[in-house]
């Protein structure tokens, strides 16, 4: 790939990165509250995935670690919500 398509890939995945602060300001002025919703979680992981792809291109090692990192937490935390979502459907 040129060097031009790594560079909108680089790009999109900061985009989906920094889009998940603004989903996360408006969920929480919409409740009036912190909160820290479900999309915030997939942008993460989405945006993170991007930009892992971009470090394993760029070779850069300490990129690669904070990103691939992330991607562990991203992933937890979706497993968890999905666990706690599945255990409240549960009947009693």
């Amino acid at each position: 790939m040129t060097v031009t398509v790594w560079m909108i890939i680089g790009f999109a995945g900061q985009a989906l990165f920094s889009a998940r602060f603004l989903v996360q300001w408006i969920a929480s002025e919409k409740a009036k509250r912190s909160v820290v919703p479900t999309a915030f979680w997939f942008l993460s992981l989405a945006g993170g995935v991007t930009l892992f792809a971009y470090a394993l291109h760029r070779r850069d090692p300490v990129f690669i670690l904070g990103q691939g990192t992330g991607l562990l937490i991203y992933l937890r935390n979706l497993v968890l919500l999905r666990r706690h979502k599945c255990s409240q459907q549960e009947p009693a």
